[in-house]
């Protein structure tokens, strides 16, 4: 058994490396609000994914997956919030940069709170099916013979939630040491330009694989 949670746990840090949305999130939440926003943040994506752990043991990922009506509109909904978060920061941005200008002085958008960056973070991944997919179609690889596939699960949404929860924060905090840098007027320019670039497009990419 110990086998089988260090696999599965080397595989779930593999996969939480590679930048998503989440790590966008967080990224982002860190520049504009502080460390405790883009903690929040990465708390929020990890109780998401404990969500979808626990929906996948139960049935309903799987369920999910083969209704493919349901799957469609889980889909588009988590596609059109990316590019709303997106859209916000591009928005956001822009304005603060007219105002600024304006007003001669330093560039300012709205700071996200704790529980701003939690929802963000949550929403982001509850409105993502591949992650209960993944719990659905990678999780039994690793099931242990003669075990309850349903509390197993639950066992491995619980590694995966530790390890997605660990890895954001160092993300947070790492962005965090970083801040006087990452603030400076053409850095958070094209960190905001970027990531609400990529937002947008990650929304778009995941409602043209729908239609």
């Amino acid at each position: 058994m110990a086998t089988a949670f260090a696999s599965f746990a080397l595989f779930a840090l593999l996969v939480t490396m590679v930048p998503g949305p989440d790590t966008l999130l967080v990224l982002r939440n860190c520049v504009r609000g502080g460390r405790l926003p883009g903690v929040a943040t990465a708390f929020g994506a990890a109780a998401g994914s404990l969500a979808w752990a626990v929906a996948a043991a139960v049935g309903l990922a799987a369920a999910l997956q083969r209704w493919d009506s349901a799957f469609a509109v889980v889909r588009l909904v988590g596609a059109a919030y990316l590019v709303f978060l997106g859209a916000q920061a591009l928005w956001a941005h822009r304005r603060g940069t007219a105002a600024a200008e304006a007003a001669e002085a330093p560039s300012m958008t709205p700071a996200p709170t704790v529980f701003l960056g939690f929802r963000q973070g949550l929403l982001s991944c509850l409105l993502n099916p591949k992650v209960g997919i993944f719990f659905v179609a990678v999780a039994p690889q690793f099931l242990p013979d003669s075990h309850s596939a349903l509390s197993m699960t639950l066992v491995f949404g619980v590694i995966d939630a530790v390890i997605a929860a660990g890895w954001l924060i160092l993300v947070a905090v790492f962005a965090a040491r970083l801040l006087t840098w990452l603030r400076r007027p053409r850095v958070n320019t094209a960190l905001e330009r970027t990531t609400g670039g990529i937002l947008v497009a990650l929304g778009i990419v995941t409602a043209a694989e729908t239609a």
